[in-house]
């Protein structure tokens, strides 16, 4: 027997600014997602970072940021630099310094389509545990003929310092050592003491400052130069 179909009179409803807003969204991530942009080490543009399921925006660190394993980040809110940004990622964790994260974990350069599958976007607080480590700081001990001067050498690497305050007082320690004795430790060079991050692909040039003395630790370096 035939069927006979009647057609519904119903006519589909037309979509809203806001529905027409999220499926743009939508889009906007799908596109992200099938067209990461390369990233490439040094290339100092934030970048996107799995953590967990969930994909977050990070801005690299300078100078710690060549590592063909490792660099050094800082987890930002994806809507960053705008204030409410800010004040939105304090209350769901993104202040954590800078960590250490493996190259493997890095999707790509950031792209705002990823917007939509961070922590923020879901209204939801940063993990304890990320799977990265803290990227720490250190202290660098050069000498120079002048300032900037590219025939100089670092004299001694001391790191990592776990707490920037740990490096503030063994940096007024070795400030006091050399008050005076810049220009004579060195022949023909300036001693100084500067603040920098840990460089976590060179770790084996630094020293520990937790073990030994940092004082007595220049003392030595000082003496393998004269040596």
């Amino acid at each position: 027997m035939k069927r006979l179909f009647r057609r519904c009179g119903h006519t589909p409803k037309a979509s809203t600014p806001e529905d027409q807003a999220a499926l743009d969204t939508v889009r906007t991530t799908l596109t992200a997602l099938r067209n990461p942009h390369p990233w490439t080490p040094g290339c100092a543009r934030d970048i996107a970072v799995h953590v967990g399921p969930f994909i977050e925006r990070a801005h690299p660190r300078p100078g710690d940021d060549h590592g063909p394993d490792m660099i050094s980040i800082a987890l930002v809110h994806p809507d960053t630099p705008h204030a409410a940004a800010y004040l939105h990622g304090r209350e769901l964790g993104y202040t954590r310094g800078w960590l250490r994260c493996q190259t493997t974990a890095i999707l790509g350069l950031w792209q705002p389509g990823y917007t939509l599958l961070t922590h923020a976007a879901a209204n939801l607080a940063l993990p304890d545990e990320l799977g990265m480590d803290p990227a720490h700081y250190a202290l660098y001990i050069d000498a120079r003929r002048y300032d900037d001067d590219p025939d100089g050498f670092t004299l001694l690497r001391l790191g990592p310092y776990t707490r920037i305050r740990d490096a503030q007082q063994d940096y007024d320690r070795i400030a006091a050592a050399l008050d005076g004795r810049e220009t004579i430790l060195v022949p023909g060079h300036r001693v100084s003491a500067r603040f920098g991050p840990f460089d976590v692909s060179d770790h084996q040039l630094f020293a520990d400052p937790y073990e030994a003395d940092v004082v007595a630790l220049l003392d030595a370096a000082v003496a393998g130069v004269s040596a």
